[in-house]
């Protein structure tokens, strides 16, 4: 337990400074009150996150570590994560370009409403954690893994990704950037593409899938699709 506390301590020390990095340099300044306030509300719920898992569900944190391109085995969602990743990248720099060089201004309230989806998407994801002790990082079916329909599954098939999208939607408003919602939006065209893909291997490999699509009818967006 101790070591698996310290390497998802480690994975989180570099998750904050890989962030930085991404925020402050394109920025070049410190003086971002923006970013400062984001990564704050970012790192502070995947600590407590962390935390829960560490002490409620261990065996799911250490699939949850074992993430990226390596970790999945189907040639079209290794290339998807690849994808995710540069997406992911571009979600923080182009806003912190877009501070540096003035290109749009999103008003002090909009700062406040992004890092409120942000934390509501975060808190989906958490709420998905506590449902499905699957909820690997990688597409996958476990031994002796289950079709989940409980808590945020009965509304949508896929409530992780639904609380990803809440975080993409709120970082270009919590960070101050109008254009940060480009990258968003490809990361939205990403995350329907990884689920699309998702489905079709779970229909194939996940017993009661399928039974599972025909009573919840929705993906990603309640009563819409």
């Amino acid at each position: 337990m101790k070591q698996l506390g310290a390497r998802a301590g480690l994975a989180l020390a570099v998750m904050a400074a890989v962030m930085g990095v991404l925020l402050f340099a394109p920025a070049g300044t410190l003086r971002y009150a923006q970013a400062w306030v984001y990564l704050g509300v970012f790192m502070g719920a995947s600590v407590l996150m962390t935390l829960d898992l560490l002490r409620r569900d261990p065996a799911l944190l250490e699939r949850r570590l074992k993430g990226g391109p390596k970790a999945e085995k189907e040639p079209t969602q290794k290339l998807i994560v690849r994808c995710a990743a540069l997406g992911f990248a571009a979600l923080l720099v182009v806003p912190a370009l877009d501070h540096r060089f003035g290109w749009s201004a999103a008003p002090p309230g909009g700062a406040v409403a992004g890092n409120a989806l942000v934390a509501a998407g975060l808190y989906l994801i958490h709420l998905v954690y506590r449902e499905n002790t699957f909820a690997a990082a990688s597409i996958d079916v476990a031994e002796q893994q289950t079709v989940v329909s409980t808590g945020p599954y009965a509304i949508v098939r896929h409530p992780m990704y639904a609380g990803a999208a809440l975080y993409f939607i709120g970082t270009p408003l919590a960070l101050g950037s109008y254009w940060g919602f480009v990258p968003a939006a490809a990361l939205m065209a990403i995350v329907v593409w990884r689920l699309v893909d998702e489905e079709r291997f779970l229909v194939r490999h996940l017993p009661g899938y399928v039974d599972y699509r025909q009573r919840v009818q929705h993906r990603l967006v309640p009563f819409v699709w």
